[in-house]
């Protein structure tokens, strides 16, 4: 049975300093899981949120949207989980449903088994890249999708064969889950721009082309070029203005580019190339116009990582549990991580 009373690292005030604090042990409803969090992984969002003030705006607020850890209670007509199985799923930036806590909620619709060859620390690597990765291009039921056909679903697998993609920002969590979903579809080449070091790396999930992420706009454009002529799919999971711009001058007309950031696009190159179409992710699949997509991919997820086409991201576990969050953010938002996810551990919390 879990306590009454857990650890949480909470964002007191818009802006504020991380503090590791009390708070309630929240209970399972209908179609829900109480989880013991005993993995939880961090992500770019979760700095932005504190330094931006992005997002929430009510405190004191728990972040974290990554984890993997055993079911300690199940809610009201599950009927696929029991207590003690584990699992990974992800939070949601609301109280209860976020993970930097020792127990949270999650929807048992989104959640999946983690088969034996994943360890907890690896499966927390997995929900909001995957999502935001698949949710960008094959999400069939909501905008900010490219629509593709999911590769999880029977015959999707190899359906695009021979189309080519464009993958910004490779190395990065959404990217390496993006790579080897496009891989799964079957696109070729799969061409993504990353820091050079990280080239095996990203060729053992899938990618044909590793490009230079350093490399000038123009140089970049006569490289893709080279391998590829025309790209109706590209997928930017940087998002920033130094990507968005050349992302948008690769895609052809007609073409969709998807990107996981706000529409920074230069207004001119938009008016000159009109039939270009672009559309922001919003890569949570417990959100209600994503939660149907969310549920296929959850369906299938288990097998897949059996089967060891989704691989988990490399992991760093972070010391002193959620204490050791705030330093992680840093390095993260100092541009020190590079191809590696940081796991935290809640009940490690001194």
């Amino acid at each position: 049975m879990a306590p009454t009373q857990q650890k949480a690292l909470l964002l007191p005030k818009k802006q504020g300093d991380w503090v590791v604090g009390p708070t309630e042990v929240p209970t399972p409803g209908p179609g829900q899981l109480l989880v013991k969090v005993e993995a939880t992984a961090l992500n770019p969002i979760d700095w932005k949120i504190q330094v931006y003030g992005w997002f929430i705006e009510n405190f004191p607020s728990i972040l974290g949207s990554d984890a993997a850890g055993t079911v300690e209670e199940v809610g009201e007509g599950v009927q696929d989980f029991a207590v003690g199985d584990k699992v990974v799923f992800q939070g949601y930036f609301i109280n209860p449903q976020a993970t930097f806590q020792q127990y949270t909620l999650s929807n048992a619709d989104v959640t999946a088994k983690i088969p034996s060859n994943i360890t907890l620390d690896e499966a927390a690597t997995i929900p909001l890249g995957l999502a935001t990765g698949a949710l960008g291009l094959f999400d069939q039921y909501a905008d900010g999708s490219a629509k593709l056909f999911p590769p999880w679903e029977d015959g999707g697998r190899g359906k695009y064969a021979g189309k080519p993609i464009l993958i910004f920002g490779g190395a990065s969590s959404v990217g390496q889950y993006t790579i080897q979903l496009a891989k799964l579809a079957g696109f070729s080449p799969i061409i993504t721009t990353a820091s050079l070091k990280n080239t095996q790396l990203l060729q053992s999930l899938g990618a044909t082309h590793v490009l230079d992420r350093n490399l000038p706009s123009d140089a970049l454009l006569v490289e893709v070029a080279k391998i590829a002529p025309t790209i109706d799919i590209v997928y930017d999971a940087i998002s920033l203005t130094p990507t968005q711009n050349p992302a948008y001058d690769i895609v052809a007309p007609g073409g969709i580019l998807v990107l996981v950031l706000p529409d920074q696009i230069d207004v001119a190159k938009k008016s000159a190339a009109p039939d270009k179409k672009v559309v922001n992710v919003y890569g949570n699949v417990n959100a209600p116009d994503r939660r149907k997509a969310g549920q296929s991919l959850y369906a299938k997820l288990a097998a897949l990582l059996e089967e060891g086409v989704i691989k988990p991201n490399r992991v760093e576990v972070l010391p002193n549990g959620l204490g050791g969050i705030p330093e992680g953010l840093k390095r993260m938002e100092n541009d020190q991580i590079s191809a590696v996810k940081l796991v935290a551990h809640p009940h490690e919390t001194p």
